[in-house]
């Protein structure tokens, strides 16, 4: 089986709370963008065996698509060997939710080898334990998602949007911005539910005007090319432009496609995953 696992951008990422254990609570818009991992599974005798070809993540049981399928044969008693070759896309530790995207795609296509009546909301319930992201990327698209990312609400879909995605030649720990984010120093914070009413009348602009991640307060601060690249998206067409989860990856929306090829053209010769893509 073949299957797609695509990345994800933030229109607004904001933290709302914490927990006692620790996670904090958060409130954000995901989408969908048609920039995807390939993925492929072949039954085999035993064990679980990855092969990954674009991309360095780990070939062993810290991946999460191992954890994946470990999960899901162990809770449904299955008794088997995988083999997964991954084509690698989605740049690593980006705040594009990658391996998130992987796991998820892993869950679905193991549902769909070997128990089919499992549904999305089971999936769904299994994922959290492999990564807050990871019930968003089962069900994709245009979503709401809050508490720790578990509690899902599909938006309509805010899809066929021009944008550049940038990530600059670095990675994020998403665990080191949470535990230097100060709650009590965020000032601004996102309009949710104004940015969700847009999002319903397909109004690019005012979402772009008001798309907000409070992360940025910290990745930025650490890595300031971050707001350099935001600015270099401004200045050469793009109506709005934000940091994507965690960080680093920045994203500029274009309402001319002629514009965003003409910046995707200058900024590739500096970073090496650049992408010129629509929303999904």
């Amino acid at each position: 089986m073949k299957a797609k696992a695509y990345a994800k951008i933030n229109l607004s990422l904001d933290v709302v709370g914490k927990r006692e254990d620790g996670y904090h609570l958060l409130e954000m818009i995901m989408q969908n963008v048609d920039i995807y991992d390939e993925l492929e599974f072949k039954i085999c005798n035993e064990g679980i065996k990855i092969n990954c070809d674009g991309g360095k993540i780990p070939l062993n049981k810290n991946n999460l698509i191992y954890k994946a399928i470990d999960l899901f044969f162990k809770t449904y008693d299955i008794k088997s060997g995988i083999e997964v070759s991954v084509v690698k896309n989605i740049p690593v530790a980006a705040g594009m939710a990658g391996g998130s995207a992987d796991a998820a795609v892993t869950l679905k296509c193991m549902r769909d080898m070997f128990k089919n009546d499992v549904t999305d909301e089971e999936l769904m319930k299994l994922g959290l334990q492999i990564g807050a992201d990871v019930p968003y990327c089962i069900l994709g698209g245009t979503a709401l998602c809050e508490g720790i990312g578990e509690v899902v609400t599909p938006l309509k879909s805010f899809k066929g949007k021009t944008l550049v995605v940038v990530k600059p030649n670095f990675g994020v720990s998403t665990v080191w911005v949470y535990k230097n984010i100060d709650i009590n120093k965020i000032h601004k914070h996102p309009k949710t539910k104004e940015l969700i009413g847009a999002i319903k009348s397909d109004d690019l602009m005012y979402v772009c005007n008001n798309m907000r991640n409070v992360l940025e307060n910290v990745t930025i601060k650490e890595y300031p090319v971050i707001r350099k690249i935001k600015e270099q998206m401004i200045e050469y067409g793009a109506i709005g432009s934000m940091m994507s989860g965690s960080g680093p990856t920045v994203f500029g929306f274009f309402d001319d496609d002629k514009k965003a090829e003409e910046y995707y053209e200058v900024v590739k010769e500096k970073y090496d995953k650049c992408y010129i893509t629509k929303t999904i």
